[in-house]
């Protein structure tokens, strides 16, 4: 490449040099940077370093200086701070609707966007979980593909899986295509579901997207779109246990009051508390009764009773008999 045309990238390899190996703790000097621009065959002087440098701050370059040792220019300010970086690669390490290959990836992609000497502190702490992920290569091809039809306005079509006995994914209504009015993408419980209008049943339902094989628009337009534009994301994750939809119902629960932190989590901040009596509380809210939901109450003990309606006491006390049962006791 011709010296002269290097001349014109001399500015770029500065910016390259600043965000791939500075920081705070890892300046860079004048002296280095004239050294690294002669490896790009770029003459370059002092003075021209420091024009260079109030250009990219102009620019709009957050670029720092150290007068002590080590002394020099780093880049003060970047797109992601470190612990945004940790907590955007713990999302995808524990994430399970996408494969191990592919968090690899995304986890490498992330580094880059810190410096070397930070990059280092993100390696040692990589984890990929084993025998979590999905074997579904298609997952990002499926996420493209459900997006470009929501913004044509159009239906997609796929084929739905679901695991065997010999661990094997079998399609399931023996490979017919689904057909699907998509509506929205939401994460929950680590895996990641369209919420769409089945076009058989007329009927809102979620689909496992890593469980969707040979995703395709359809010319058809969706149907259901005043359902998707006033769909609350919030409410659905609130009601709704382990996506195992159910009935929604008024639910008035009753939990001991060392409980009330975990009502908060599941119900969020402004789920309505009323005093019980001075160990107990009440919890009125919307729910979708399922067997999850009963499964995630179990879990709290007899510090949670449901109090009414009495139909869903029936179920659950019909729920907890049935396990007894399985035990013979």
């Amino acid at each position: 490449m011709p010296r002269s045309f290097n001349q014109k990238l001399k500015i770029l390899y500065l910016m390259k040099l600043l965000q791939e190996k500075t920081d705070r703790e890892h300046p860079v000097s004048v002296k280095d940077i004239i050294q690294t621009m002669e490896a790009y065959g770029i003459s370059v002087e002092r003075k021209t370093v420091y024009d260079d440098i109030e250009t990219l701050r102009t620019f709009g370059m957050k670029i720092g200086s150290r007068r002590g040792k080590p002394a020099g220019f780093y880049l003060e300010e970047r797109t992601f701070e470190l612990p945004e970086l940790k907590f955007l690669m713990d999302a995808v390490q524990s994430s399970k609707f996408i494969t191990e290959k592919q968090s690899a990836a995304l986890v490498r992609k992330l580094e880059d966007l810190a410096s070397v000497h930070e990059a280092k502190k993100l390696k040692s702490q990589v984890f990929l979980m084993p025998g979590i992920k999905t074997l579904n290569e298609e997952i990002y091809t499926n996420i493209e593909t459900i997006y470009d039809a929501i913004s044509a306005n159009r239906q997609i079509s796929f084929r739905y899986y679901q695991w065997t006995l010999s661990r094997e994914l079998k399609p399931k209504r023996g490979g017919e295509r689904y057909r699907v009015s998509p509506g929205k993408l939401l994460w929950n419980n680590d895996n990641y579901y369209l919420m769409g209008l089945d076009e058989f049943s007329g009927i809102v339902k979620h689909y496992r997207v890593d469980k969707m094989m040979d995703v395709a628009v359809e010319e058809e337009k969706r149907s259901g779109e005043s359902v998707f534009r006033d769909f609350d994301m919030g409410r659905f994750s609130a009601e709704t246990f382990g996506m195992f939809d159910g009935k929604e119902t008024i639910l008035k629960i009753r939990f001991s009051n060392e409980l009330v932190g975990v009502v908060l989590d599941r119900f969020g901040k402004k789920a309505v508390l009323q005093r019980s009596d001075d160990t107990h509380f009440f919890l009125q809210t919307h729910i979708r009764v399922s067997g999850q939901f009963f499964g995630w109450l179990t879990g709290l003990g007899p510090g949670a009773e449901i109090v009414s309606p009495e139909k869903v006491r029936k179920e659950y006390k019909s729920f907890l008999t049935k396990i007894l049962k399985t035990y013979k006791l």
